[in-house]
């Protein structure tokens, strides 16, 4: 289960090698260097490859990565929250919000956290509270924050933070 287009380090090393083989080429002409060149020619056609080859993938499908999430699958689980935040980040919060929420089924302490975010968005920080404290109690660092002594979810400093 691979990330959709657009998506995963593969993509982003395609685009570091076209300017990359530009440089190279260049460097090949100036000094002369005949190796340099085909370098930056190999260079070029593996940038263009990896381009096209993320380009033709398919994007990948929210009910199979939950299936494959539900199954214990880490990636699938990375998956469902990439789409999540793409969502939420094209305006879809109710999509993101169920995509979250299958990711925190799954156990996923980062959808946590940004089911959190994105219910403080929409209703406010109380309406959040639980699901910043499920994150906290699970580990998360920066979740932990909002219930210490002064966080914005403990600012009396009564409670010990989770």
């Amino acid at each position: 289960m691979g990330p959709g287009p657009g998506q995963g380090p593969t993509l982003g090393l395609g685009y570091f090698l076209l300017p990359a083989g530009g440089a190279l080429s260049l460097t090949g002409v100036f000094t002369g260097n005949g190796t340099l060149i085909s370098l930056s020619w190999i260079m070029w056609v593996l940038g263009i490859l990896l381009i096209l080859r993320n380009r033709s993938r398919r994007p990948a499908d929210p009910r199979e990565l939950a299936a494959a999430a539900a199954a214990g699958d880490a990636r699938a689980v990375r998956g469902l929250r990439t789409l999540a935040l793409t969502a939420r980040a094209e305006g879809r919060p109710d999509t993101a919000e169920r995509l979250l929420r299958q990711a925190v089924r799954a156990g996923d302490v980062e959808s946590m956290w940004e089911l959190g975010r994105l219910v403080e968005q929409r209703e406010g920080l109380a309406a959040a509270e639980p699901w910043f404290r499920r994150a906290a109690e699970s580990g998360h660092a920066v979740a932990k924050r909002l219930f210490r002594p002064g966080g914005a979810l403990h600012p009396d400093g009564a409670d010990p933070a989770p």
